[in-house]
């Protein structure tokens, strides 16, 4: 029986092994030497940007948030198909989430819906880019200067990914990122977020350890209410070895993404009723490869059976506003019907860097078996 085939899996090299290995024989385990070479690639990456590290992905927003200043009595708007924490930040500032519908076809948050959710409340946008796809940042853009608002970007997949030749990262607002497990390139846990000033970037300094400014050897002063949401040496040793692999994961991944599409075929929405993911191979990553099952089909089953097969599957994402802490606040069915059904029936099929063309042929074929078993 062949080895099973998760829908992910991060990529170490031995270099990298040794330089976590050299790190923990350095004594220096906690944020030091390699955090800040870490920081200075990533902004090197990000053409010069102002650019620190913390210990998630999701601090980095939250952060965010904080530095624009948004709290009790704020509107955020966001979509409703990602990881929870993307709202949950919002809660966590006090302001108050508003979910705009997906556009069906990108799975992104709706830029139409978002100008429409836009209200006298209304401090700012986290868009999400599903899969490392990016909305149209033109049009973002745009609507957030129109009304005057600050944008979080959850960028939390998407780095490598690009707009108008780019890299996201390297233009416009705050812009957050994650390094978690099954990310592009990871660090264990942890995230970075791009800023806009040195200002900025000493503040979310201040966020992330407990609000402390040091001054000598024996000046601390607290100025405002931080956490501990520092990144480790031993993480940025992981970052720096996953950094200088970017391209070619990237490049890698658009590889295997064409052959999903070339291995199913034309014809194969008609024939199955599967939505295909949008067939973008100018901005996006490839972080991960979904597809949307028809409604006859339950998920949990189609996931159960390619399990059968070997093949491992994911499930990004169910639709946060219907969660109980959600629908406590006011949410609930029917209020946002595309996302609702798109999150009913997305699943990931396998995409990482480590894969092969016949990995991707075999998930093709236990997918159209499974799918014929309908």
């Amino acid at each position: 029986m062949k080895e099973f085939l998760p829908f992910s899996r991060p990529s170490i090299d031995e270099a990298t092994i040794a330089s976590v290995a050299e790190t923990l024989r350095s004594g220096w385990l906690t944020s030091g030497p390699k955090v800040l070479e870490f920081e200075r690639q990533l902004s090197t990456f990000f053409g010069g940007r102002q650019v620190r590290t913390f210990n998630s992905g999701t601090c980095t927003m939250e952060i965010a948030l904080r530095i624009a200043g948004i709290g009790r009595g704020d509107e955020v708007i966001t979509t409703p198909i990602s990881w929870v924490a993307t709202a949950n930040v919002i809660l966590e500032v006090g302001a108050t989430p508003v979910f705009a519908d997906i556009d069906p076809v990108t799975r992104n948050i709706d830029l139409n819906k978002v100008e429409a959710a836009i209200t006298s409340r209304t401090k700012a946008i986290i868009p999400v880019y599903l899969a490392g796809s990016p909305v149209n940042m033109d049009r973002l853009y745009a609507i957030a200067a129109k009304h005057k608002l600050r944008v979080i970007e959850d960028a939390a997949q998407a780095i490598g990914s690009t707009w108008q030749d780019k890299p996201i990262g390297s233009f416009g607002d705050f812009v957050s990122f994650s390094f978690q497990a099954n990310k592009n390139i990871t660090t264990s846990e942890g995230g970075c977020l791009v800023l806009n000033s040195p200002e900025e970037a000493a503040l979310s300094e201040k966020y992330r350890l407990q609000g402390v400014t040091r001054s000598g050897l024996d000046g601390i002063e607290v100025d405002v209410l931080g956490g501990k949401f520092n990144m480790t040496d031993i993480a940025a040793a992981i970052g720096l070895g996953q950094l200088a692999h970017l391209k070619s994961f990237t490049t890698q991944r658009h590889k295997l993404a064409r052959h999903y599409f070339e291995t199913l075929g034309t014809n194969f929405e008609t024939e199955t009723g599967v939505q295909l993911p949008l067939a973008d191979f100018k901005n996006t990553n490839w972080h991960l490869f979904q597809i949307v099952l028809p409604e006859h089909i339950e998920r949990a089953d189609f996931m159960a059976r390619m399990k059968e097969r070997g093949i491992g599957t994911g499930y990004h994402y169910a639709p946060i506003h219907l969660f109980k802490l959600y629908r406590a606040l006011g949410f609930k069915e029917g209020m946002l019907p595309v996302a609702e059904r798109v999150g009913r029936k997305i699943v990931s099929l396998p995409m990482f860097s480590t894969m092969g063309t016949a990995d991707v042929e075999r998930t093709c074929v236990a997918t159209c078996e499974t799918l014929k078993n309908y």
